[in-house]
């Protein structure tokens, strides 16, 4: 069963709460980081990319950058933009996007956990991305930004977090500038505290990584480092523990995540499309993508009931109006993709033979195309190192596909239909790993909200 616990978060005064918070240090190059601080002084961005305040050809994984980022952590701490609170205790993290939310239980997992399989992942990691976040850990002695992890629903823990929720004022409350919702609520009092943490412990068998598995896995890899250097170690201290945003399963939606490829691996287009065809039904379609610099407004409407139930309808997430057209050339179920080459999108089947629904691995359309396109045909044969091919989150919309193809930095976009939570948590739970990039969860988790700290 799963370990669960409160703690004494560091966190933000109510006013500096939405300057503080940022997206996550993987989501962006360190010129976006620096756009995105701008103008704000107390920006988290400047301990999770503290790059930012330093001289631009600086190496991100110099000593230069972490002690930046040391030294920022610690002056935050002692302007007051990080205060600790006195209690340990969970936190209600909740979420608003386009009329959907979702509420996450922010509690530390525990090392041992994840050594011992109860926390199960679904991706490989790479070495130096560890090495870059244990160092950050290490040297800030602290989680600075939450893992994004995933459970199979709980009545009782739904109704803890609902009645919450419905009779406590959130103590954060904004919308991002991307248009998404987030609100942040203390869960006061020893007893919900203490039945939070025994419903984990007794309803819950496993946790699953979402998002994040550098950072989990640099966190656990933290713990057992401070765990064989310390004599007197007895598993109770806090360095044992990592912070993590714990939603349940029938809340989240996986979006799609899509490929583009720089070149026909030498084969002309129509050759490519006859080799398609031993793969896939083919048909082309009408539409077009009509491509649009506006940015559509979007708006924000909160419904309190009681001064609690909060619902926050984002428009657009400020994506350009073309979005609106996807409908059409988006895959629409399992097997069906979407292609565009050469200023046409194309709607492709894919042929019985080349998936195996009985398998967890072997049903994903990921795998399809993988084994059947970008190896077989177009020559790419591991998607982590090879140059020739690029991923796109599908928040950016298929109008972003077609512009990578139009601008002639890319010959041949494809458009996957998004894996489902039950197909992660079985791929998980059979101890299989899914291709490289096939999952993407949005919003991503605001860092700075709360803070733990190893000690």
């Amino acid at each position: 069963m799963a370990i669960v616990k409160p703690f004494r978060g560091w966190r933000p005064p109510q006013e500096i709460a939405k300057d503080l918070s940022c997206l996550p240090y993987d989501v962006m190059n360190s010129q976006e980081a620096a756009e995105m601080a701008e103008g704000k002084p107390c920006s988290l961005l400047r301990v999770t990319r503290s790059e930012i305040e330093l001289p631009p050809d600086i190496d991100v994984h110099s000593k230069e950058v972490y002690d930046k980022a040391v030294e920022n952590f610690n002056m935050f701490k002692e302007k007051g933009w990080l205060v600790q609170d006195e209690e340990a205790q969970f936190y209600i993290y909740a979420q608003s996007m386009r009329g959907r939310r979702q509420f996450g239980i922010v509690g530390c997992a525990a090392c041992s956990d994840y050594e011992d399989g109860i926390i199960k992942k679904h991706e490989l990691t790479r070495p130096d991305k560890e090495e870059d976040r244990m160092i950050h850990i290490r040297v800030n002695n602290a989680n600075i930004e939450p893992v994004f992890f995933s459970y199979r629903a709980v009545p009782e823990i739904d109704q803890i977090v609902s009645n919450i929720t419905r009779n406590q004022m959130p103590e954060y409350g904004f919308v991002a500038d991307d248009g998404f919702g987030h609100h942040f609520w203390g869960v006061y009092g020893e007893e919900s505290n203490r039945l939070l943490e025994e419903l984990f412990a007794t309803k819950v068998p496993y946790t699953y990584v979402a998002d994040g598995h550098h950072r989990t896995a640099a966190a656990a890899r933290i713990g057992l480092e401070r765990k064989q250097a310390n004599p007197n170690h007895t598993g109770n201290e806090e360095y044992n523990f990592f912070m993590a945003v714990h939603f349940p399963d029938n809340q989240l939606t996986i979006i799609d995540y899509n490929r583009v490829v720089k070149d026909l691996n030498g084969l002309s287009d129509e050759e490519f499309i006859d080799k398609l065809d031993s793969v896939f039904e083919i048909e082309e379609l009408e539409t077009k993508i009509c491509q649009t610099d506006e940015i559509q407004e979007f708006h924000v409407n909160y419904d309190i009931i009681k001064g609690m139930d909060i619902s926050c309808q984002s428009a657009s997430s400020m994506q350009p109006l073309s979005e609106q057209k996807d409908e059409t050339i988006n895959p629409t179920v399992l097997h069906e993709f979407s292609m565009y080459l050469s200023g046409k999108w194309y709607k492709l089947t894919a042929r019985e033979g080349t998936y195996d629904d009985s398998d967890p691995i072997g049903v994903l359309d990921v795998t399809i195309l993988s084994n059947h396109v970008l190896d077989k045909i177009l020559g790419i044969s591991d998607l982590r190192t090879s140059k020739r091919i690029d991923f796109v989150g599908g928040i950016r919309g298929l109008g972003e596909l077609q512009r990578r193809v139009d601008s002639g930095e890319m010959k041949v976009a494809f458009a996957l239909y998004p894996v489902s939570m039950k197909q992660l948590i079985d791929i998980a739970d059979t101890g299989n790993i899914m291709p490289p990039k096939t999952t993407w969860f949005e919003p991503k988790l605001r860092s700075g909200l709360v803070i733990h700290g190893l000690e």
